[in-house]
């Protein structure tokens, strides 16, 4: 997964205009709890709000579900907006590595910063959206159709979460691995979802279809007493 360059993110950039109508884009934000088994003298550094032990996967996803930049390994206890603040993607954002120059958006003479989008936990930076507060984008047209396409937009790294998971089952158990091991096996994994999608292959190939029965075939009885 090599760190991202001017001219991959203008590809980027491209994409999620002509794909998902969205201007000056470089990619969706989000965090993902991975569940692990207690790890040994940890206390309660791993222990999430959604009362499970974990490791948080951080990622960047571009505009056909593949992670562009991941930051794994973070404790299950933090909020995403906290974890972002210490990650090494907040660094890479802040340094403004590989993110193209300021352009003019469609069809106006606006010059506007590239962007990435996250949700409300996120900070406000200029390289980093997130949607007004339900109580601003009431009764507001222009506001409520911004909301609107960010979360049309945004959509894609849940998306790209939800495929990693029919992809690949251990995320459907809790990961009985120590918490650096655990960061391989997540990485591993992102690694291989974006090769699956240069690829071709889809969930439907591989056979992880929400009925997984589906992609089985059916053999006859074969004999008297052959259940």
């Amino acid at each position: 997964m090599p760190t991202p360059i001017r001219t991959t993110s203008l590809h980027i950039v491209n994409e999620f205009w002509v794909l998902w109508n969205f201007p000056n884009y470089i990619g969706a934000i989000d965090g993902k709890h991975v569940k692990i088994q207690v790890p040994p003298n940890s206390g309660s550094k791993f222990f999430s709000y959604k009362h499970s032990f974990s490791v948080v996967l951080l990622a960047l996803v571009d505009a056909h579900y593949k992670f562009t930049v991941v930051d794994i390994g973070s404790y299950g206890r933090y909020s995403d907006g906290g974890i972002f603040a210490h990650s090494r993607l907040e660094k890479y954002l802040e340094t403004q590595l590989g993110i193209p120059e300021d352009k003019q958006l469609p069809g106006t003479s606006c010059l506007a910063p590239h962007v990435t989008m996250g949700v409300e936990v996120f900070p406000l930076k200029t390289y980093l959206m997130k949607p007004y507060p339900g109580s601003q984008s009431k009764g507001d047209k222009e506001k409520s159709f911004f909301s609107y396409m960010r979360s049309r937009t945004r959509r894609v790294v849940e998306n790209a979460f939800g495929i990693l998971r029919q992809k690949f089952k251990i995320y459907r158990r809790t990961l009985k691995s120590l918490p650096t091991n655990a960061d391989n096996i997540i990485f591993a994994t992102c690694i291989l979802h974006n090769y699956l999608k240069d690829q071709g292959v889809g969930l439907s190939d591989m056979g992880s279809s929400a009925n997984d029965e589906s992609s089985l075939t059916k053999i006859p009885i074969q004999g008297g007493n052959a259940h």
